[in-house]
């Protein structure tokens, strides 16, 4: 899959909480443009506020699985 737009970064305070959560895993098994969207959105957000909630929803998306930026994502569903 080639993605549109440049690659993200990860900043380090996102992989802290990832590896924290135990999703480090989860998030690398989402495909490239999910993790790149991730990561943009989060950047985008300009309050401090606003960036905690999304970074919260990307920590229960990839702990719930089947969901994908509020939608449903069945390849991503958690099994057991």
């Amino acid at each position: 899959m080639i993605l549109r737009r440049p690659r993200a970064t990860m900043p380090a305070s996102i992989r802290r909480e990832l590896d924290a959560g135990g999703l480090m895993q989860a998030f690398n098994e989402r495909p490239p443009y999910q993790r790149n969207d991730y990561l943009y959105w989060i950047a985008r957000s300009v309050r401090a506020a606003t960036k905690r909630k999304r970074i919260d929803q990307m920590l229960e998306e990839l702990k719930a699985g089947g969901v994908y930026m509020g939608m449903e994502h069945r390849p991503s569903k958690r099994t057991g």
